[in-house]
């Protein structure tokens, strides 16, 4: 049995010609390919936080009301939606997200004794550079940390639509995290044979106790996912109307026809995201500004979108900037 180690360069040619074999870390549990870890070199990350907070409970009343004190506003209606923190800039996002995941990190690694990250593609990678700089890139410890991805493209690494390339390049090979400690998908197999993968060694992980355990759930159960949203309000590859929305069973799941290209991916299914002990949703632009208004207002639609069923089992936690809570 073995593995793809990837050591990854600046350039798709250098990352294409340093792919090389060694042996898995899991071929015990193995029958297909294992997951593929990254080989990464790296530095450090830290931030502080300048914004206003908004408290927002469901919206099961006729109308939200915003009701200001100082500089917090806050919504009462229902069921809880978790807290929103609304800040003046995308800048000022991302120092508080970076100490929002220092935090966790602290508080997990000295409970458990590792610290289980989850993120996801797009721009949510670019808001998490503010941990790359000092003075968390310099106080966390990375050793303790594994990395996984909510969702995949099922394409090489090196190729532009990959989520681990995206990660690699603005933030993994800045951190010294363990190369075992990440976990990338086998992209050598086929969507449907590369979630099952990646849900054999969260299994592994599991029962090693890297990865925690939902009691009441049964499923995997990360420290933090580190979420974005897509202006039509998916999350992961999980899209408005498909039916990967509904799976129950599955941790990972796959798709051959996602509604946005590349068509092949792979992802974590509800179950396993709305089992987390943290979710942070970071939300930027005004063109997701109707989307959060959706989700966070006064919207009385009756079809959810998967953004809307984001509904963890411990703490979420929306970061927008200004732009995207414009229409709150």
């Amino acid at each position: 049995m073995t593995e793809c180690a990837v050591r990854l360069a600046s350039s798709s040619r250098a990352l294409s010609a340093n792919l090389r074999i060694s042996p898995t870390r899991f071929s015990p549990l193995r029958r297909s390919l294992p997951l593929t870890s990254a080989s990464i070199i790296g530095k450090s990350l830290f931030c502080s936080r300048s914004h206003r907070r908004i408290s927002v409970l469901s919206t099961n009343s006729s109308k939200s009301q915003f009701t200001t004190k100082s500089s917090m506003a806050e919504t009462l209606t229902g069921k809880s939606k978790g807290q929103v923190e609304v800040f003046d800039s995308e800048e000022e996002l991302a120092v508080s997200l970076a100490k929002y995941t220092a935090d966790l990190s602290e508080k997990f690694c000295k409970e458990r004794g590792s610290f289980s990250v989850v993120v996801s593609g797009g721009s949510l990678i670019k808001s998490l550079r503010k941990l790359v700089e000092p003075p968390y890139i310099d106080s966390i410890d990375w050793s303790k940390w594994h990395v996984f991805w909510v969702d995949e493209r099922v394409v090489p690494k090196d190729h532009p639509d990959s989520n681990y390339l995206l990660a690699y390049g603005a933030f993994l090979s800045k951190i010294p995290i363990p190369s075992g400690n990440v976990y990338a998908i086998n992209d050598a197999l086929s969507a449907e044979g590369a979630a099952d993968d990646y849900e054999t060694c969260l299994r592994h992980l599991v029962k090693t106790k890297i990865v925690d355990i939902s009691e009441a759930t049964g499923f995997p159960k990360f420290d933090v996912m580190l979420l974005g949203m897509g202006p039509d309000g998916h999350v992961a590859s999980l899209f408005p109307g498909h039916p990967l929305v509904h799976e129950k069973k599955k941790w990972v799941t796959f798709t051959k026809e996602s509604p946005k290209p590349p068509p092949e991916r792979i992802t974590f299914t509800f179950p396993v995201i709305n089992s987390s002990a943290n979710i942070a949703l970071v939300v930027a632009g005004a063109g997701k500004a109707d989307v959060v208004h959706k989700s966070l207002g006064d919207s009385k639609s009756s079809d959810l979108l998967p953004v809307q069923m984001v509904a963890p089992e411990g703490e979420l936690v929306w970061f927008l900037d200004k732009a995207a809570a414009s229409k709150l």
